[in-house]
């Protein structure tokens, strides 16, 4: 899929960057380091950085995924409340909660609840839309819902979704000529793999605490 006429695309949009991607792309970034140091301040960064990207997607003919930022624009609401006072109070003062973990049976049914709303989606955007990619952003739309859920709810797994997410994601932006974006997702994959390392050490302190 990414061939030689595919690469002129990627370099042709490089070149052409708007300051309002650049800015949505610095402040995702902002957001996932924030992640990572479980720093409620993320959603914050997340709140501007998605209502950047609700426009600019609207824009290119990526209907689900500017529907999906619309839905992360709530989530880092969400995100902010139950980081800052979703623990149990201690001495009177909320606390962030903790990393939890999901067993392997929820998994497979977020699963399969992803996979039948792609499906859904992405057929009736094939039918009555103009949308482009229909089933492929459909996939990454409803992925992306169900783990940017369980990143509000502090749940470790939610970076190995993202490993997988981010993968789809990069071949959806290149089609669509978004470079900068489609580099953020590269660039996600990395952080992603720290993110799961510093993650997965808490949570095991958290088991000796």
């Amino acid at each position: 899929m990414f061939d030689e006429d595919s690469a002129q695309k990627l370099v042709e949009a490089w070149a052409a960057q708007s300051v309002w991607e650049i800015t949505a792309v610095a402040l995702a970034v902002i957001y996932l380091l924030l992640v990572i140091r479980q720093n409620a301040w993320c959603w914050v960064a997340a709140l501007v950085s998605t209502g950047i990207y609700t426009a600019l997607f609207w824009d290119v003919q990526l209907l689900m995924q500017s529907a999906l930022n619309v839905f992360y624009l709530l989530m880092a609401v969400y995100g902010w409340w139950h980081w800052r006072y979703g623990g149990v109070a201690i001495n009177g003062e909320a606390q962030s909660p903790p990393i939890v973990r999901w067993p392997w049976r929820r998994h497979v049914v977020v699963l399969l609840l992803i996979s039948l709303a792609a499906l859904i989606s992405g057929y009736l955007l094939n039918q009555h839309t103009e949308a482009a990619l229909p089933y492929l952003d459909s996939l990454v739309t409803w992925a992306a819902v169900a783990t940017t859920f369980m990143v509000a709810r502090k749940v470790l797994e939610n970076w190995i979704y993202w490993w997988i997410i981010n993968s789809l994601a990069i071949v959806l932006f290149v089609e669509r000529g978004l470079a900068l974006t489609a580099a953020l997702h590269a660039l996600y994959l990395v952080i992603a793999i720290f993110g799961w390392r510093r993650w997965l050490r808490d949570w095991r302190a958290q088991q000796y605490a």
